[in-house]
């Protein structure tokens, strides 16, 4: 199936914010007596939970976070076509920062944009993780491997861009705005990694 109407798309969209609104991560802490919000950094995602809780529950966290982005954009990629799963995986990444079961605070969203991206353009996400891994190694800051990896997302929509073959402008402009995302959620570190810098 092809293209979808207004009220099908509207509809996708709305299910894949609400599976996006799902915290994994806030979930495991209540099962075990914690509050992420009230732990480490705050943030209820996967780098908190794995802090909090123990490396096991963040990478099982994070696989369910990625699964959250992956699962709805690459069936309504299947089922609709590109344009559809770029709106329901913008959906599924914005469900999971403004999440309204935790009154509209949310996660960072890096591990649902991953899959978002793994769900209808896998190679971008394979360089995009791969950005991230090498990020993490050589700085052992979670946050920076976010941020570099962003901006690797920025570059890869330069690249498709400057490309123009037919519908590399919607992909573009896609890629553009997660990675804004991304890096809107991340405004403090960038913040925080700035002001060091030139402070020493």
């Amino acid at each position: 199936m092809n293209g979808a109407t207004p009220a099908v798309l509207g509809g996708a969209v709305v299910v894949a914010f609400l599976i996006g609104s799902v915290n994994p991560a806030t979930i495991a802490a209540r099962l075990l007596g914690k509050d992420l919000t009230a732990s480490g950094s705050g943030n209820p995602g996967a780098t908190n939970a794995g802090r909090v809780l123990g490396r096991r529950w963040g990478v099982l966290v994070g696989v369910l976070d990625v699964l959250k982005g992956l699962a709805p954009t690459f069936f309504a990629g299947q089922w609709f076509g590109a344009h559809a799963a770029y709106a329901v995986g913008l959906a599924a990444i914005l469900g999971h920062i403004f999440s309204p079961f935790l009154h509209g605070r949310g996660g960072k969203g890096v591990a649902t944009t991953l899959g978002a991206i793994l769900g209808v353009h896998p190679w971008v996400a394979i360089v995009v993780l791969g950005v991230f891994a090498v990020a993490v190694v050589l700085t052992r800051w979670v946050a920076a491997g976010s941020i570099f990896a962003a901006l690797g997302l920025l570059v890869t929509a330069g690249v498709v861009l400057a490309g123009r073959a037919p519908g590399d402008l919607w992909t573009g402009l896609w890629l553009i705005a997660i990675a804004l995302v991304v890096l809107w959620r991340h405004d403090k570190n960038v913040i925080g990694w700035w002001r060091q810098r030139h402070l020493h």
